[in-house]
């Protein structure tokens, strides 16, 4: 196996000059998953496991706050990089603006953790400002990984947010999986923003990120191409619902031919007109089979697909314009049994707690509802 400890971890050795473990057993590969849906329990793992490292720790957050949440695991990054570890921090400049301040960002330097920030204001270059790095994750060793929709802020916990904290999923997988994982976040560290490996594993499982240098909407292809070979069910969880004509098509039609398509929103958001842009499409859904629901007592801010009863997805990408054409997204896609019953399971529980749209009510939202419809649609390829 190839080890990143053969790279220069502090120049600017590119990663592609090495290569990705390759095992070949002859057979397929299962990789064992550990979902997390309450962020106490993520949080508290994922500081284990950093407390754990022996050699290097990778973490990606598109928003990483110094609260009580965040603290916890800075803390534990600055003491591994104390220790002489390789600890590298990669936040978005936009998601962590607020959260991570300055003087937090010197604390972090000061104790050897190497910190980038993705995408910091430019005047000589504004439009790249749009362009987010919206990854979730956590590598030890390049033998544990963590991925989903966590952000680290206390929105996450219920001892810190209380019972409103939002309603999140994390996954956590170990072995050739996580040392791929390794390898995404040094290509990126290291400004190959559209690197993306051969499948080299027969694995059941495998990671892929929503741009590459061969395809730039190469997750959106792939879950166009899922959604049309689906012959049993569809069923989404996504915050931010702002698909794009295609992709609205292909549930449409998925429905049409008795595909079981239920699409599981949010009902609180911290972004009204992503939700506006949202409601614009119920009725053109509903009215061709689409069921759609919105879960109520928390913010819903899970990334799920699951298609049939063998392949599902989690990770960062909403199903939306900016997880599917502009921001950089990481998702994990497995055809692994047990780990898709128990988002199965998950999903079911939640619609316990959801509300189902119905046409006839729908219909009667008013002036007000129709005004902000138009206006999310006019928004919708920046929200």
């Amino acid at each position: 196996m190839h080890s990143l400890e053969a790279i220069d971890m502090k120049g600017s050795e590119s990663v592609l000059q090495s290569s990705l473990p390759v095992i070949d057993t002859g057979e397929r590969l299962t990789t064992e998953f550990e979902l997390f849906s309450e962020g106490d329990e993520l949080y508290a793992a994922m500081a284990r496991s950093i407390r754990g490292a022996t050699r290097r720790v990778f973490l990606a957050s598109y928003i990483l706050a110094a609260d009580e949440v965040g603290n916890l695991l800075l803390n534990e990054l600055m003491r591994q990089s104390r220790r002489g570890l390789d600890v590298r921090v990669h936040v978005d400049a936009l998601g962590s603006s607020v959260g991570l301040t300055r003087r937090h960002r010197r604390m972090l330097r000061a104790a050897g953790v190497r910190l980038k920030r993705f995408h910091r204001w430019s005047w000589r270059q504004p439009m790249r400002y749009n362009r987010r790095d919206h990854r979730k994750l956590l590598v030890v060793d390049g033998q544990t990984a963590y991925l989903g929709g966590f952000n680290i802020h206390r929105e996450g916990s219920q001892r810190f947010y209380g019972p409103t904290r939002w309603r999140d999923e994390h996954v956590c997988f170990t072995g050739a999986l996580a040392a791929e994982v390794e390898f995404f976040f040094d290509a990126f560290w290291h400004g190959h923003l559209d690197w993306s490996p051969p499948r080299q594993t027969k694995n059941d499982s495998w990671i892929t990120p929503n741009t590459t240098r061969h395809c730039r909407i190469q997750l959106r292809c792939i879950l166009e191409n899922e959604l049309n070979q689906a012959s049993e069910r569809i069923w989404l969880v996504t915050p931010y619902f702002v698909p794009d004509r295609g992709m609205r098509r292909q549930l449409v039609l998925a429905a049409r031919r008795g595909v079981d398509v239920r699409i599981l929103t949010t009902e609180k958001t911290d972004s009204a007109p992503a939700q506006w842009a949202a409601r614009a499409f119920y009725g053109e859904l509903i009215a061709n089979g689409v069921r759609v629901f919105e879960y109520v007592p928390r913010l819903l801010h899970a990334k799920i697909l699951l298609v049939d009863n063998d392949w599902g997805s989690i990770g960062t990408a909403n199903f939306d314009y900016r997880s599917l054409f502009i921001n950089y997204e990481i998702i994990l896609i497995s055809e692994n049994g047990a780990l898709n019953r128990q988002l199965r399971s998950d999903y079911l529980r939640d619609l316990q707690d959801a509300n189902e749209i119905v046409d006839t009510d729908w219909r009667r939202r008013g002036l007000l509802g129709y005004l902000q419809d138009r206006l999310g649609l006019l928004l919708r390829k920046w929200l």
